[in-house]
């Protein structure tokens, strides 16, 4: 079956489809679950995909769908669930996923080993560990986990005992003072399981009186004369209180507030959690995603409830930077997955509206960080060559405008990008010289025949061929260009650029007049953008310079004693031609020679001069009749 065709049967399944809530799944050929979504009316949403244009990822999306099946739902919430249930199990490919398990971590600990240790896990599992927490962030819980370790000079290394004791000698860490040196065998197991068991005390907020324990037992060393001993006590006992003071995070539970943020980069996009406890900042989650996510709303409801889909504790309220079209049942799903009401709010003001600008901040952060000026070039032409069928990501850009006031001073303007960026050395202008009138698309096919017939020619300065070809205008404009490239043999990809009703480039278009949305993606948007206000800027600057030029040719041509050189001299001190004809006679001949100054003078003075030698002859002819 042709493209056409499916496309075709696609759009009549789905306009069969009812007008009830319910998930849709998109399968690829070869019966894959591409992509998952939920819908308010099936038969309006589905039919939407086959129908218009849409972003890049979407459009290669469409492209992927050979079939798709369709689960009713008795309500929206219950279609909420389902698309959440069916992305976690199938991973669809064009779905917006986390790449983890999200939400407030444990500490783990493998008691059935000889020599148990610590580590951090999502949620607790049925494997006979024993777990405590949940805590903080992922990133603080492992550093305040680290400091406990090292508090009680437990192994942070990778070693494994009793497989590794005694086959090397100890590391840097029991040099430093931060561990007993385990790997040497000198102590027994019952004495790390004893270290361990001070540990978990700390972990299940005894750690107070663990500090009150071993300073017992250190003032007892002390009187004992077993100095050393006191010594190492006295180390854990003041590493101990460290802890205390500069972390938080062991002995905290979940917050009572969570904001979340979210940013969309140029190339990358951020999702950012922050979790409050009575207005204080806790702990910090935030994830990286490679694209733009395109739309906003549904983009961030299935963040959230990715999010909190297997978190072990949900706060009582959770802020979110915009409204979802689904705000009722998410805030449902989120109170029956808590067990305790939540509160999902939009605030506008205030101490949560703080909490959200922070959260926003650092989700720019992340994104500005992780971002390079390379990535930003190579996300864009990835993205162009997957939204406009390219063979290869586009390196060399030309782009063409036509300028022109009326009929007078017709020109275009080729400008060329190369990485991203404006290789000025390579611009070119155009004078339009076999169109009579004003006619844009007859200019631009002339501009653009005569480009390509330089390149035949062997030109130097047109050796080059671009791997994307951008014409200022719409498909009548990229029709003509078109035409003018097939007349010379010549074949490389082709797009119009359509302005919105601010005279920004909002889409490229081919020249049948199908259109690519490029707003979704502020990369691709931007730098399509720069292109046509560059061309633009080219091709104004230069159709004014030649009127200018013709506006002064014509008003000082004829002057005697006043040539080409004499003409340049004028403009270089006076700037424009006006000053130059309300120069006086003295400020002329500053410039030239008197006899050239004075027929300027006069030419722009003709009348003044005429009229007083009339009232001079008057006055001589009165005297004579006298």
């Amino acid at each position: 079956m042709t493209e056409n065709g499916k496309l075709l049967e696609l759009r009549e399944k789905a306009a069969a489809l009812p007008l009830k809530p319910g998930c849709y799944i998109m399968h690829s050929a070869d019966g894959t679950v591409i992509y998952v979504g939920k819908a308010k009316a099936l038969r309006n949403r589905v039919s939407s995909y086959f129908h218009g244009s849409h972003n890049a990822k979407t459009e290669a999306m469409i492209a992927n769908i050979d079939d798709f099946e369709v689960i009713i739902a008795k309500s929206e919430f219950e279609a909420l669930v389902l698309e959440n249930s069916l992305i976690k199990h199938h991973r669809p490919k064009y779905n917006i996923l986390l790449k983890d398990d999200k939400g407030y971590p444990f500490v783990r600990l493998d008691v059935k080993s000889a020599y148990p240790r610590f580590s951090i896990a999502s949620r607790r599992a049925k494997d006979g560990a024993e777990y405590f927490g949940p805590f903080g962030s992922r990133g603080n819980t492992k550093s305040a986990l680290e400091m406990l370790l090292k508090a009680l000079k437990l192994p942070t290394c990778s070693k494994r005992f009793p497989r590794d004791l005694g086959r090397e000698r100890p590391c840097l860490n029991h040099h430093m003072g931060v561990c007993d040196a385990w790997c040497r065998g000198t102590l027994t197991a019952e004495d790390y399981r004893a270290r361990v068991e001070e540990a978990v005390m700390v972990l299940k907020g005894r750690g107070r009186e663990l500090t009150a324990r071993l300073t017992e037992r250190m003032n007892e060393a002390a009187e004992e004369l077993r100095f050393e001993e006191a010594a190492r006590l006295r180390d854990t006992v003041r590493a101990l209180g460290l802890l205390e003071t500069r972390q938080t995070v062991l002995n905290k539970g979940a917050s009572d507030t969570d904001a979340v943020g979210w940013f969309e980069g140029q190339v990358k996009s951020a999702f950012a959690v922050l979790h409050y406890v009575q207005g204080q900042l806790l702990a910090k989650d935030c994830e990286l995603f490679e694209d733009p996510l395109g739309d906003y709303q549904e983009s961030l409801s299935l963040l959230v409830r990715q999010y909190y889909m297997d978190a072990e504790l949900i706060p009582s309220r959770v802020l979110l930077p915009a409204e979802t079209e689904d705000m009722e049942e998410l805030q449902r799903f989120l109170t029956e997955k808590a067990g305790h009401a939540v509160l999902l709010t939009v605030p506008q003001r205030g101490m949560y509206r703080e909490f959200l600008t922070a959260a926003a901040d650092n989700a720019r952060e992340e994104v500005e960080r992780s971002t390079t000026a390379t990535e930003r070039v190579s996300k864009t032409a990835q993205w162009l060559m997957d939204a406009l069928g390219l063979e290869a990501p586009p390196d060399r850009v030309e782009s063409f405008d036509i300028s022109n006031t009326g009929a007078d001073d017709v020109v275009a303007s080729m400008v060329v990008f190369v990485g991203g960026r404006p290789k000025k050395s390579e611009y070119k202008k155009f004078k339009i010289r076999t169109v009579e009138g004003q006619d844009d698309y007859a200019s631009m096919r002339e501009a653009v025949g005569r480009r390509f017939a330089r390149y035949e020619a062997g030109d130097g300065g047109f050796k080059d061929l671009p791997d994307l070809l951008l014409i200022d205008g719409g498909d009548r404009h990229a029709a003509a260009a078109r035409e003018a490239m097939e007349e010379k043999g010549v074949s490389v990809p082709l797009f119009g650029m359509v302005k919105d009703d601010r005279h920004r480039t909002r889409a490229l278009v081919t020249p049948e007049g199908r259109e690519i949305g490029i707003q979704a993606n502020p990369a691709v948007f931007a730098f399509i953008g720069n292109i046509q206000e560059e061309t633009h800027r080219f091709a104004i600057e230069f159709h004014r310079s030649l009127r200018s030029k013709r506006v002064s040719r014509s008003r000082l041509d004829g002057i005697p004693g006043v040539g080409e050189k004499r003409k340049a001299e004028l403009l270089k001190r006076f700037k424009s031609v006006r000053a130059i004809a309300d120069a006086g006679l003295a400020q002329l001949a500053d410039v030239v020679p008197e006899n050239a100054a004075r027929a300027v003078y006069d030419h722009f003075h003709k009348k003044e001069t005429e009229n007083e030698s009339d009232h001079g002859e008057r006055q001589g002819a009165e005297a004579s009749d006298a």
